[in-house]
């Protein structure tokens, strides 16, 4: 078992930049391959970026090119660079692993892009 804490999101303006952290209570580096999901009001929970335990990451076309994914292993936390964001970018923000264990979810954190 794990726990995941996010952090890091809020109100920020169209093109403006955010970085998530997503703390864990034991050793990420254990636990393999860690993602950032996101699930905006009314839709499903999608997968945005994983990185594997050596470092090889994977974006959905969404997000290529702005976001950027990153882990600590010695600090156990797990983060998301986003820069450029768009409106259609609000959501709530969650990490897990990759694949998901429906046991690590916490409570994400809300990211809004908004004028």
């Amino acid at each position: 078992q794990v726990q995941l804490v996010e952090s890091g999101g809020g109100l920020v303006q169209p093109g403006g930049s955010l970085t998530l952290s997503c703390a864990a209570s034991r050793s990420i580096f254990s636990i393999g391959a860690m993602a950032w999901y996101r699930q905006a009001p009314g839709k499903q929970r999608d997968l945005v970026a994983h990185i594997t335990s050596g470092g090889s990451t994977n974006y959905a076309d969404s997000v290529k090119g702005r976001f950027a994914i990153s882990r600590d292993n010695a600090k156990n936390t797990l983060y998301l660079q986003m820069n450029s964001l768009k409106p259609e970018d609000t959501a709530v923000y969650y990490c897990n692993s990759m694949p998901f264990l429906s046991d690590y979810w916490g409570q994400g954190t809300q990211v809004t892009v908004s004028s």
